[in-house]
C-alpha cells in the first residue's frame, strides 16, 4: 500500500480543496471518500437518531464482527443491540461505532457494485471538474493562466474503485494520468490540483 496516511486513516473524511496543490490521484481519493460519505447516514453518531441508525445497520454477523474489530466486547454489542439505540455509549465508543459503520458501508458499496454502477452511470460516465492549483503565490513570470476544466470520464470506474478500495495510491495516480491525458497540451498543468469534483 502506498499513499499519504492522512488519506487512508479515516475514509469518511475529506477535504474539498488544497490551494497549495496535491497530486491529482490524491484529489480523486478524497472525492471518492466524499461520495461514499454523502451516501451514508446523515445524522451524526452523537445524536440518538444517528446512533440508532448505525446500530441497526451493524445488526448483522458482519456488522457485529466489525464492532468487535473496533475493540468492542461481544457483551457490550449484545447490550447495545437489545436497547435499539436507547443506550448512551461513551464518546470513545461512539467513535468506534461510527468507524465500524463507515467500514461496513464502504465494504457494502464496493461488494454490491453500487459504487461502480453509480459512477459508470449506465455507460454515460460522470462529469469531472478539475480545479487548478491557486497561482496567486506563484511569481508572476512563472504563473500560468489555468482555468477549471471539465471532462466527461468513462470506462475508468471499475479500475478506480478497485484501486481506491485496496488503497493503491500508485494505481490511482496512473488512472489520474489517463484522465488528464484528454486535456491535450494542458496535461502537465493538471498533474497537481487544488481539488477534483465528480458530479455524482
Amino acid at each position: 500500500m502506498a499513499g499519504s496516511p492522512d488519506l487512508w486513516s479515516r475514509w469518511g473524511q475529506w477535504q474539498k480543496t488544497d490551494v497549495s496543490g496535491m497530486k491529482g490521484g490524491e484529489a480523486l481519493i478524497l472525492e471518492l471518500n466524499r461520495i461514499v460519505h454523502t451516501s451514508g447516514i446523515a445524522s451524526p453518531v452523537t445524536s440518538r437518531r444517528g446512533l440508532g441508525a448505525r446500530l441497526r445497520y451493524l445488526d448483522s454477523p458482519a456488522g457485529r464482527a466489525e464492532l468487535k474489530a473496533q475493540g468492542i466486547s461481544a457483551r457490550t454489542i449484545r447490550s447495545w443491540m437489545k436497547s435499539k439505540g436507547q443506550v448512551s455509549p461513551t464518546p470513545a465508543s461512539r467513535e468506534r461505532i461510527d468507524a465500524a459503520y463507515w467500514h461496513r458501508r464502504r465494504e457494502n458499496l464496493i461488494r454490491s457494485g453500487w459504487l461502480v454502477k453509480h459512477l459508470d452511470n449506465d455507460g454515460r460516465g460522470r462529469r469531472m471538474e478539475i480545479y487548478p492549483v491557486d497561482q496567486t503565490r506563484v511569481e508572476a513570470k512563472y504563473r500560468r493562466d489555468l482555468s477549471t476544466r471539465t471532462v466527461t470520464v468513462r470506462y475508468i470506474w471499475p479500475d478506480l474503485v478497485d484501486a481506491w478500495a485496496s488503497r493503491n495510491a500508485n494505481l490511482v495516480d496512473e488512472i489520474w494520468d489517463d484522465v488528464i491525458s484528454d486535456l491535450d497540451s494542458d496535461y502537465n498543468a493538471y498533474s497537481y490540483v487544488s481539488s477534483v469534483g465528480i458530479n455524482a
